[in-house]
């Protein structure tokens, strides 16, 4: 049987207490915008610990957990055996800000797995590696713009703040953030996500063609929901890119191992110039990377002449959890077995979804899915816009009062781990269903 997971949402008075007390430390009280559920009307969730596919907030609630900080969890909170490589690695020291044997193990792994990658470097976050792919492209092509798409978020590196999905959906017209130069904004073109012919007539119009040092994008979007970039726009992409000589980036900091061991690229066959990596790399630790093409990366310092550095980067303990956690993904079966757990919720709600002919969508590629409503799909930024908002937020808080953990924001993605156990899922996708029925 089922455990009751439910949760009186608006009596938490020791979750209430702290939040009273973060807002007066730290601005919205919060240390990323969508934690506040600003939209949501409720409180947010302070966490005390994580174990399994649960979290435990402060009043000592449990929730099951579908956000997996979102993404990297792959193999669920607490893993014993990642655990044990972090402490083993704290026991020798948390950091040198000195070269360590442990990056190169992580390093050789990743370049084994990802064929598109013969040289990597690591970073801390998902922002430090694509603001870096972003210098190292223009550095090697000694070109000056940056093409995005918009609802592809990459971070909150000032070029990429145009049309970026997610948290920062509804800030500004011209950016997605104050505080960002006009003269910044010049030099990043913002296109249609999944716009074949309107990309291709900016990319080869020879205005542009020739000032263009990279296109950057996430091959499946997880910051505007699951949304998967079209075979025939990928390639497009890939034979443009390399006829006007620009470098192409797949930013797969989300997709990267968590859609299979070589990301969107292994399930597309497209190859990009540069890969940016993050989330399940640090094993639950803040790691990002960037590689690709020996030629570009031997472009940085100390072997080129672009600067790129940090003292946390390749950091001991973060590098010997994300290599037990990488090396776990290479058992056999491993995302076979984990799409399986998906499809134990995403398959029952597509169906319903369709035999009741609900305004409404789901959304998946492996283990990452995204339930839109408002609409029957969801390819692009403008679409997205187009969601019923205030009943993403009565469902969201439908779900946490029953116990069940999801991102507090209609575009982003759900993660399955590893650790979701088989009365998990079923009581999510039992949800999940009574919801559709009565709404």
């Amino acid at each position: 049987m089922a455990t009751d997971l439910r949760v009186n949402i608006d009596s938490r008075p020791k979750t209430k207490a702290c939040y009273e007390s973060l807002l007066e430390l730290i601005p919205g009280g919060v240390n990323s915008p969508v934690r506040a559920f600003k939209a949501l009307g409720i409180l947010p969730v302070i966490v005390e610990r994580g174990e399994g596919d649960r979290v435990y907030d402060l009043d000592g609630n449990e929730y099951l957990d579908f956000c997996g900080s979102w993404g990297p969890l792959i193999h669920g909170h607490a893993h014993p055996q990642i655990g044990q490589a972090a402490k083993e690695a704290v026991d020798k020291g948390t950091t040198f800000g000195i070269t360590c044997s442990a990056e190169e193990k992580l390093a050789r792994l990743i370049v084994s797995l990802i064929p598109s990658i013969d040289k990597v470097r690591f970073v801390s976050s998902g922002t430090e590696a694509t603001m870096s792919a972003a210098r190292l492209a223009r550095g090697y092509t000694g070109r000056d713009l940056i093409v995005k798409f918009a609802g592809n978020y990459h971070g909150h590196a000032d070029f990429f703040l145009i049309q970026a999905g997610s948290g920062v959906f509804n800030l500004t017209l011209s950016s997605t953030s104050a505080g960002i130069p006009q003269d910044v904004i010049r030099n990043t073109a913002c296109l249609p996500y999944n716009d074949v012919e309107a990309t291709r007539a900016f990319l080869e119009d020879p205005q542009n063609c020739k000032r263009v040092a990279a296109v950057i994008l996430e091959p499946i979007a997880g910051n505007m929901g699951c949304v998967q970039a079209t075979l025939p726009f990928l390639k497009m992409l890939r034979e443009v890119t390399q006829k006007i000589g620009a470098v192409l980036i797949f930013d797969e900091v989300i997709s990267g191992f968590r859609v299979g061991v070589d990301g969107a690229q292994g399930l597309t066959g497209i190859v990009p110039d540069m890969t940016c990596l993050g989330k399940i790399i640090g094993g639950g630790f803040p790691v990002a990377a960037f590689g690709g093409k020996k030629e570009i990366m031997d472009c940085l310092a100390p072997l080129g002449s672009v600067y790129q550095a940090g003292t946390l980067s390749g950091n001991p303990v973060a590098m010997a959890a994300g290599y037990q956690a990488v090396s776990m993904l290479t058992a056999e079966g491993f995302y076979e077995e984990l799409e399986r757990k998906t499809n134990v919720i995403t398959e029952p709600v597509k169906n319903a979804i369709r035999d009741k002919e609900i305004n409404a969508c789901l959304q998946q590629v492996g283990s990452m899915f995204t339930l839109f409503f408002g609409r029957r799909s969801v390819s692009n930024m403008e679409e997205a816009k187009g969601l019923n908002f205030a009943q993403f937020a009565d469902f969201f808080r439908y779900m946490l009062s029953h116990g069940v953990y999801i991102p507090p924001f209609q575009q982003e993605a759900w993660f399955v781990s590893t650790a979701h156990k088989q009365e998990s899922l079923e009581r999510t996708r039992d949800l999940i269903l009574g919801y559709l029925a009565t709404s």
